[in-house]
């Protein structure tokens, strides 16, 4: 297969209907590991099953690091234990330990047992490391180097030893108890003089995280700072292991998607849409409408309170979709750009006067703007002003007291919700929550009996007989 091929579904599919399977594995050795999984995923998991075993060895541990987790449990379970055993052997310890997580605890053990000793002390070092720590993302396949060595030495030690590795290019520098000491590019080394000793030619100022660091703030790390991979120490500064920059890629993508569904007020799930069953879908949405129902109830306690003033000037019920729904969108906006600035590291704790004081701004500005537009819509457009009726001073003079409580309570809506979508996200990340359940429908409930309040209010001053 050509190197700039497209990934061709219909071609293998053809190969499988033929029969050519000699032709189907050595296509799929050959396209991105990634591509034959999807391959095999479309595949019923007995048909799956007999590809993948006709597979090399290598090829097929590429493969299955890439498969869904309800299919490697199923191939796992169709295979001999001396296969199981070849695969495991020949995985990334990372990636052994990403598939094993997703197991149930059965297939888990008789993985474990099939593996050999060195392999289960590493798989289960790492399974020991926290959830969504450093520790359990990263990588123990690593070159590392000592002060002493020369470029040519050093290069022969990656040549021996780098075939088994995530990465070669970048090594690094540790002393007799494996204490980080420095890094060397490959780059660096491929460049430098044979004779040239390692210590010189080393950058000290290593840039590393811990094993209990978050490992959305490694993998912030990694984007931040540019790096192909991040080196990950223990408590002794001890250099334990490094996550790289695909592993980053993926935790970006897994927290991306944590907080767009939190953001939704939705359970996270760790699961694709197909492979989601309908219940348990359910159990994952229903919490949070529920939640928001309730307090949707104070909306509708402020409605009630005001029942018999609302009868003598019923207009005002018809502004309240739009009243609410602005009030909503616009703490929408400020929340998600806060969260997601929070996310980024662009927004600290520290930084809330400011942030308020911005949003305050944006907010008066955004007020008197929608304001202003709500006038015209109101009077030109909701009223519908006869020429007749404009010459009748009293209905006019209504009609312009209505429209002036809307827009003030538009403008300090909006001036509201912008400071609660502003504020709230920093405090839940200040009382150690996830800014992101502080999103659009969290914010809406709260000023949308918000905006009903300054309504009610603005009316009262307003308007004599409410």
């Amino acid at each position: 297969m050509e190197e700039n091929e497209i990934f061709d579904i219909e071609k293998l599919n053809q190969l499988l209907e033929e029969k050519k399977y000699s032709q189907l594995v050595r296509e799929l050795d050959e396209i991105p590991p990634v591509d034959a999984a999807e391959f095999l995923a479309s595949l019923p998991e007995n048909r799956a099953a007999v590809i993948f075993r006709m597979l090399k060895k290598d090829s097929a541990a590429e493969i299955f690091a890439e498969l869904d987790p309800d299919l490697q449990t199923k191939l796992v379970g169709l295979m001999t234990d001396r296969e199981v055993k070849e695969i495991y052997e020949e995985l990334y310890v990372d990636d052994a330990v990403d598939t094993l997580e997703e197991m149930p605890a059965n297939v888990v053990k008789r993985i474990l047992q099939l593996a050999t000793p060195q392999t289960r002390a590493e798989i289960n070092r790492f399974l020991a490391y926290p959830e969504d720590s450093a520790g359990s993302v990263m990588t123990s396949e690593f070159i590392d180097l000592k002060k002493n060595m020369t470029c040519e030495q050093a290069i022969a030690h990656i040549r021996k030893t780098g075939l088994d590795k995530e990465t070669v290019y970048v090594a690094y520098v540790t002393d007799k108890s494996r204490v980080l000491q420095g890094v060397v590019p490959l780059k660096q080394l491929l460049f430098a003089k044979p004779d040239d000793v390692i210590e010189d030619i080393m950058n000290p100022n290593v840039i590393f995280a811990h094993t209990s660091d978050d490992q959305e703030t490694v993998a912030n790390m990694i984007s931040h700072y540019d790096l192909i991979a991040l080196p990950i120490v223990d408590n002794e500064n001890r250099l334990v292991g490094l996550v790289t920059v695909d592993d980053a890629l993926d935790v970006l993508e897994a927290e991306a998607t944590e907080d767009i569904e939190k953001m939704a007020a939705i359970l996270p799930t760790d699961k694709p849409y197909f492979k989601t069953g309908v219940f348990e879908t359910w159990k994952k949405r229903i919490p949070w409408l529920l939640l928001l129902m309730i307090s949707a109830t104070f909306t509708s306690m402020i409605i009630r309170n005001y029942e018999s003033k609302i009868a003598h000037v019923a207009i005002l019920t018809a502004f309240f979709p739009m009243l609410m729904d602005t009030g909503g969108n616009a703490g929408g906006q400020t929340s998600v750009t806060i969260i997601r600035s929070l996310s980024l590291g662009e927004v600290h704790l520290r930084d809330v006067f400011r942030v308020i004081w911005k949003e305050f701004r944006v907010a008066c500005l955004c007020g008197l703007t929608i304001a202003a537009a709500t006038f015209i819509k109101v009077f030109a457009i909701d009223f519908k002003f006869q020429a007749s009726t404009m010459l009748e001073g009293n209905v006019l003079q209504n009609n312009l007291i209505i429209c002036a409580v809307v827009c003030i309570t538009v403008f300090f809506a909006i001036v509201v919700a912008k400071l609660v979508g502003a504020i709230l996200p920093i405090g839940a990340k200040r009382l150690g929550f996830d800014p992101a359940v502080m999103a659009s429908p969290f914010i809406t409930t709260i000023v949308d009996a918000v905006t009903l309040m300054i309504y009610f209010a603005v009316a009262s001053m307003l308007l004599a007989n409410f």
